[in-house]
């Protein structure tokens, strides 16, 4: 079969690769999307990621070709999930328990565009944020493939009151479109001082922090006494100089880290096990919908993280398999 590795340059290419060999816990998927992640950019670069896979990719749409002996799961079903690499290939094995079947309205570019980002954002606002009904939440990032998912789930679920940040103004009309009631370009304005001016300097409950270091301070002063801040993130640095700890205790912030693909397969199962549940009748009534922002074909998957790394995307970027 066919999958995407790279070479000695770093250059992703699309060429023949050793074929996937099942767990008894897994299935066969033939895959016909793939969605791009900025994971996958770091095992690009410095040839090594959280899963032992050489080939890219952990998010397919696709069918099931061999369900291996799983009752539940038919030959020929159209279903989408988190795989432990290998995602960008022809042929990909998915743990059986992770499995979640597309929405009968959405076409397998779609499909790729949902596990990663949605995931993400539902274990951030939800499993640690415990974003609840009517609350303040800040979404940094806001056209960014986890960003636009995190938008719609907190509009949809919790009816929330959200605040967010981008660079441009298409991507903040973007995010107006889905749900975010106040737009912050964080190139020409202070986003700690809007949400001090639009909430009477009470704040905001939760804040979904893609950046890390260089927005250390704005997101304290952005925070709500009692306030959840999860960090998903670190574009803006890793390292922040002279930290008080006390004012952190002073509002009593809950400041959790966390990255999902490293969590242990049972987690991802149970997650995606609870999003779909939650989810699935709002994807097929379009009231939650992917954002796909440019397909690729298999073969220029280089171009398609040349694309991410010049930060052009607002939504995901797919790679289209078949």
């Amino acid at each position: 079969m066919k999958g995407v590795t790279t070479n000695q340059s770093g250059e992703l290419i699309y060429t023949d690769v050793e074929d996937v060999r099942l767990s008894d816990q897994e299935v066969l998927i033939d895959v016909y999307a793939s969605a791009v992640n900025r994971l996958d950019l770091i095992q690009r670069k410095n040839h090594s990621s959280y899963v032992e896979n050489p080939v890219l990719g952990v998010e397919v749409a696709g069918v099931i070709k061999d369900p291996n002996g799983h009752p539940h799961l038919n030959k020929g079903a159209r279903v989408m999930g988190l795989v432990n690499g290998g995602g960008y290939a022809e042929r990909v094995a998915m743990p059986a328990d992770r499995v979640m079947k597309i929405p009968e309205n959405l076409s397998f570019e779609q499909a790729a565009a949902i596990p990663e980002v949605f995931l993400t954002a539902y274990q951030t606002l939800y499993w640690i944020g415990e974003l609840q009904q009517k609350e303040k939440v800040l979404v940094h990032a806001g056209g960014s493939g986890v960003g636009t998912a995190a938008i719609q789930l907190a509009r949809q679920l919790s009816d929330a009151e959200i605040f967010v940040t981008a660079g441009t103004q298409e991507k903040l009309s973007v995010c107006k479109d889905l749900g975010a009631d106040h737009l912050i370009n964080y190139k020409t304005e202070n986003f700690a001082n809007e949400v001090h001016r639009i909430t009477n300097k009470t704040g905001v409950n939760v804040i979904l922090d893609f950046v890390g270091a260089s927005y250390w301070e704005k997101n304290y002063d952005s925070m709500a006494i009692d306030g959840r801040w999860v960090l998903i993130g670190v574009l803006g640095g890793m390292t922040v100089e002279n930290i008080n700890l006390m004012k952190l205790m002073q509002k009593r912030i809950q400041l959790t880290g966390t990255l999902l693909t490293q969590r242990s397969d049972v987690y991802k199962s149970q997650l995606s096990k609870a999003f779909i549940e939650r989810t699935f009748d709002l994807f097929k009534s379009g009231m939650l919908k992917p954002v796909v922002d440019t397909v690729f074909p298999i073969e220029e998957a280089d171009a398609s993280h040349q694309y991410m790394e010049a930060n052009k995307n607002t939504g995901k970027i797919i790679l289209k398999v078949k």
